[in-house]
Parts: structure tokens; C-alpha cells; sequence
């Protein structure tokens, strides 16, 4: 059977490595290879036959599709390598961490749930602010956490860079000297839930995401790391409409 041409970014994107525009910024930026010639915009590649690199590192096709929850401990980093030598999520995946590509990322301080999967599409989807895909956090603040400050973070807070959204919020705990919320967001910017609460008064001392759409992170241990169920993959690819 012959096999079929692919756009360059595409076979990156289905293999893992990144998604399509991430693919194109590593294209453009020459980090790619293409049977050992710097690769550009708009090639196409056989999959099964043409030798791909990325910094260095061999893509290979992938026939199967791997999707992985890891309950990310604080102090490490969302990368796959780091000039200083700090910690790096990937460490934590064992034999899979060559297959697969994080779905977003989390701050060095924050921990909780993180998902990796080489399926491109999916990964694509659920970082892309039309899907709206829901992400849940645990937030142990300074303070006391009022009825108004939760009301200002449900209806959306304003950043430098815009208002938010409106969220979920949620007081599990409010007197003291911390409190403890849950704020569900239906976008991702950086540092989004630090900033929310910094701009209302109530400085964040722990973060941790408890849940992505329907994937919530449970009991699983800080820094283990473990196969999404069947049903979790069909509920996330239900939330962003490829199923």
C-alpha cells in the first residue's frame, strides 16, 4: 500500500511533539529536519519513510495514541529540558515520556493535574479558547475570603490584559488566616487564578488544579502519573466536539 503525504506540522502535531502552530514556530525557527536538510513552511513528509528531527531527536509515527494524567508536584517545570537544571515534568513519565506532549502547562509553584497525549487533535482542541474546556483549582489564599471577593472573581476580574471571564466560585473554607477556594475557569491565560486573586486583595500561598473538563486528578498521588480510562478519554473528546 502506498502511503500518503502529510503536511510537515500535521505528522509533528499527530506525533506528539507539538500542535500545529507550535510545529510552524519550530519550522520557522530551524529546529527541524527533514532527512538531514533544515526543513520550511509547506513541506510534506511520508510518514513511514522520511526521517524527521527536532532538536536533534527523531519523530517517529504514531499508530497508537497515548493519554496520561500526572499529578504535577511543585518544582517542576512544564519543558522538556532546562538550562539551569531544574526539575522537568517529563522525568516523571518513564518509558512514555518520549511520546507524548503536554496539553498546556502549569507554573513551577503550582501542582495537580496535568495531561500529556500524542494525539494532536485532542491536545489542540483542549487548549483552544473556543472549546472552553473547564479547568477546576484548589487555591489556599492570605486572608479572609469574603462574600464580595467571591463575587468579583465569579464575574470576572480585570487584568493588564483584559477582563477575565466569568467563573465558578466556590468558599470551602473563609476565616482565618488563609482561606480556601475553588475557581473554575473557562479560559487559560498565564498565571491566570494568581493574578485573579492578587487583584482582589488576597494573595495566593497554594495552588493546586484539581480537574480538566471531566478528568479530575482524585487520589492520585503527588508526582505519579497514570493512563486516562476509556471513559475519560470519550468525555474529553465529547467536551470538544470530536465526539
Amino acid at each position: 500500500m502506498s502511503q500518503e503525504e502529510v503536511r510537515l506540522q500535521k505528522f509533528l502535531a499527530q506525533a506528539g511533539v507539538a500542535s500545529r502552530r507550535q510545529a510552524e514556530r519550530l519550522i520557522v525557527e530551524g529546529r527541524v529536519l527533514v532527512n538531514g536538510v533544515r526543513a520550511e513552511l509547506g513541506m510534506r513528509v511520508l510518514p513511514e519513510t522520511d526521517r524527521v528531527d527536532v532538536d536533534g531527536r527523531r519523530v517517529r509515527a504514531r499508530t497508537d495514541q497515548v493519554y496520561l494524567l500526572l499529578n504535577k508536584p511543585t518544582g517542576f517545570l512544564t519543558t522538556r529540558s532546562d538550562p539551569q537544571g531544574r526539575p522537568i515534568v517529563y522525568s516523571l513519565l518513564g518509558e512514555d515520556r518520549d511520546r507524548v506532549q503536554a496539553v498546556g502547562r502549569l507554573d513551577f509553584n503550582t501542582e495537580g493535574a496535568l495531561l500529556f497525549t500524542n494525539d494532536g487533535e485532542l491536545a489542540r482542541r483542549l487548549q483552544h479558547p473556543r472549546f472552553k474546556v473547564t479547568k477546576t483549582y484548589q487555591v489556599r489564599v492570605r486572608g479572609k475570603v469574603s462574600d464580595d471577593v467571591c463575587r468579583r472573581l465569579a464575574a470576572g476580574v480585570v487584568l493588564d490584559d483584559g477582563p477575565t471571564l466569568p467563573a465558578k466560585v466556590r468558599r470551602i473554607r473563609g476565616g482565618g488566616s488563609h482561606s480556601l477556594v475553588e475557581i473554575s475557569l473557562r479560559e487559560g491565560r498565564n498565571r491566570q487564578v494568581r493574578r485573579m486573586c492578587e487583584a482582589v486583595g488576597c494573595p495566593v500561598s497554594r495552588l493546586r488544579r484539581t480537574q480538566i473538563g471531566p478528568v479530575d486528578v482524585g487520589n492520585l498521588p503527588l508526582g505519579e502519573v497514570r493512563r486516562l480510562r476509556a471513559g475519560e478519554i470519550a468525555a474529553l473528546k465529547k467536551a470538544t466536539g470530536m465526539a
